[in-house]
């Protein structure tokens, strides 16, 4: 588990712009769960931080001065860049923002990254059916809430996984999933989804791994399809444990388990924020923000990811 020395906060001169390229002021930073694993060296989808370099992330800036003519101070932009106050640009790395369909923060939450992960994750290998049952572990975050909420829109009795009294509440009470387990206080976990989950399980939406989705797994139907999301449960864990051998299983129920990355679906992004943004202004979607005031609180933000500590999308509001 990483602690809060593991990072350090320097000052240094705001960056100099050169011809092409914008100077941002940040608004807000995403802390995702993925950063913990770019912290450990060994390959992966996305290259590891290097010690002493800056951490990089999803960002919307304001553009303060530019020297590009595709964009003009006051112009809102979203791109991946460094945990830091200012930021300079080129025209490829960033994209503006409409800020008058949502609050600018949303490109890093219901219309950015996490909401695109639960719309291709769901819609292209869930593909959810009318009365079919869908599980989301992780209900609670950024991904799993946007997830459970596009299967209730296609039909599903939708059951969340979640690690708390106030976030099972808010996943029925806010955002009509049928049923919510707190998988922190059951005396059962199987047991528990059994009696949620009486006509089994057919779209399983991972976020977590571990005994949470062994559980899960164990309940599903023939032909049930798992998007394979993320592993939060094992992101800190020296040695990832053994659990039990999950092939037989597939393999008999004729199951789909397929890994994903969001940006596999980069040349359908547009589309996605699209119908993210047509239900979001029917209000067929709702979304959480945990925003954490200052700059200097971005690993404070981050660690908290660990202990369970946000509803929905997790963001540090830097100026």
């Amino acid at each position: 588990m990483p602690d809060a020395s593991c990072f350090k906060l320097i000052e240094s001169a705001v960056p100099r712009t050169a011809e092409g390229q914008i100077l941002l002021r940040t608004k807000f930073l995403s802390v995702d769960p993925y950063m913990r694993g770019r912290m450990n060296d060994r390959r992966s989808y996305v290259p590891p931080f290097q010690l002493g370099e800056i951490m990089t992330g999803g960002i919307v800036g304001e553009v303060v001065e530019s020297k590009s003519g595709d964009f003009v101070a006051g112009d809102f932009v979203v791109g991946n860049l460094g945990w830091q106050d200012y930021s300079a640009a080129g025209r490829r790395g960033v994209r503006k923002i409409n800020s008058e369909i949502a609050p600018v923060s949303t490109a890093l939450g219901v219309l950015g990254m996490p909401g695109l992960t639960a719309y291709f994750g769901m819609t292209d290998i869930g593909k959810p059916k009318h009365g079919e049952t869908a599980v989301i572990s992780g209900a609670a975050g950024a991904v799993g809430m946007i997830a459970g909420q596009i299967a209730k829109i296609f039909g599903c009795r939708v059951v969340g996984i979640a690690g708390s009294d106030r976030k099972t509440k808010y996943l029925i009470d806010e955002l009509g999933f049928d049923a919510a387990i707190n998988y922190r206080s059951v005396l059962n976990l199987r047991n528990a989804l059994k009696e949620s989950c009486p006509s089994g399980v057919d779209i399983y939406f991972d976020n977590v791994g571990g005994n949470i989705s062994d559980a899960v797994i164990s309940l599903i139907n023939k032909y049930a399809r798992i998007p394979l999301c993320g592993q939060i449960s094992l992101y800190n864990e020296p040695q990832i444990s053994t659990g039990p051998r999950l092939q037989p299983r597939l393999l008999t129920f004729s199951a789909l388990i397929k890994g994903f990355i969001v940006h596999n679906y980069e040349d359908q992004f547009d589309e996605g924020i699209r119908q993210l943004a047509f239900w979001l202004k029917e209000n067929k979607l709702k979304y959480a923000e945990n925003v954490i005031d200052g700059l200097e609180n971005a690993p404070k933000a981050f660690l908290g990811l660990f202990a369970g500590e946000n509803i929905g999308k997790q963001l540090v509001r830097v100026s």
